[in-house]
């Protein structure tokens, strides 16, 4: 193994993507080196770079939905050996907070994530604490593999964990991309009935219904909540996911839930929506819900559901790029060129 490898590099204090040549890293007690194949690009890594999410370091490697193989194992790990396919979870418990100490490190108050308060994945190679490795099925690529650590995982979390979505229920998905596409792909194999994605682009309305929206509507609509009640039995939706995060999107799915109805807002922006007179939020004793990120467990789970074919992620790549073109990666994304669900880095 040669001593350094090559890494993109984010630097807070000019914003800056450079590509450079920095010392392979070595795995402490209970940690793996992991060679990097596949590394997505996600709008949160968009967000550090134009501001939106402040810097916690001032230099850090981005990257944080990563898959491949076991390098090299750290002191003390066991269960695991050189040359097995994993996936990389996308942050670590701080060990030190009031959950941890008495061994909750699922729920960390302060949970350190991956690419932003320590080095990622856009790199050849990255370290990661064998605690939190999922293994990879054989049938299961590592393309696909390296999503499920966050733009599926994150909508698994959104879905059956914080929206707690029952067999039957309405869901509406303002913004099918890469990740209100997986949501609306988890709806439905859970049973949400009807699914209604919601998105101003007509390409990528018609690529929701192909892969399993019942409907799909454009939120530029005046009569917008007649649609849903029309496609709906009469009635507003059950739960909104607002894959956006942007005060448009967020007001208009919360204006159509119906009494009682859930608002998980996944999306985030620097925007500030607001949920309207008190009185009337009270009185329709409506629900909003923050959501951000999964458990560990969440990615085995996915994984799983993969390898069964009962979740067809085959169409979720929309590209590979290199180490060398993650700007233009990072560009493709920022514009939705094609429309991208997920675009990869390939180290």
């Amino acid at each position: 193994m040669p001593p350094t490898m090559r890494a993109e590099r984010f630097y807070a204090d000019t914003k800056a993507v450079a590509l450079e040549d920095i010392p392979i890293p070595v795995p402490g007690p209970g940690e793996v080196l992991v060679k990097v194949a596949f590394c997505g690009i996600c709008h949160s890594d968009l967000s550090l770079i134009n501001g939106t999410f402040p810097a916690q370091v001032p230099v850090v490697t981005q990257g944080h939905e990563a898959s491949g193989t076991i390098a090299k194992l750290g002191p003390d790990v066991t269960g695991w050996a050189e040359g097995d396919r994993v996936v990389v979870a996308a942050g670590r418990p701080c060990r030190t907070c009031a959950n941890c100490r008495r061994g909750d490190a699922v729920n960390c108050l302060r949970i350190q994530l991956m690419a932003f308060a320590y080095d990622g994945a856009w790199a050849e190679y990255t370290v990661a604490q064998a605690a939190g490795l999922t293994r990879v099925p054989g049938n299961v690529s590592l393309e696909q593999a390296a999503i499920l650590a966050d733009a599926v995982s994150t909508p698994y979390g959104a879905v059956v964990r914080t929206g707690k979505v029952a067999v039957g229920e309405s869901v509406g998905v303002w913004g099918v991309g890469g990740v209100g596409t997986h949501i609306v792909q988890l709806a439905r194999l859970i049973g949400a009935a009807p699914v209604i994605a919601l998105d101003i682009n007509p390409a990528v309305r018609e690529r929701a219904v192909e892969l399993g929206a019942d409907y799909a509507l454009d939120s530029r609509d005046g009569d917008l909540r007649d649609q849903i009640r029309e496609v709906n039995g009469g009635h507003k939706l059950d739960v909104a996911f607002d894959a956006v995060g942007l005060k448009a999107t967020f007001e208009q799915a919360l204006d159509c839930l119906r009494p009682g109805g859930r608002l998980v807002s996944v999306g985030m922006s620097a925007e500030s929506p607001t949920i309207g007179p008190t009185a009337m939020f009270g009185l329709a004793r409506k629900q909003v819900l923050g959501h951000l990120g999964y458990q560990n467990t969440d990615i085995e789970t996915l994984a799983k559901l993969v390898s069964l074919g009962r979740l067809d992620l085959s169409r979720s790549i929309s590209n590979v790029v290199s180490l060398e073109d993650v700007e233009a990666g990072i560009e493709m994304l920022e514009h939705a060129d094609g429309n991208p669900i997920r675009i990869l880095v390939k180290p």
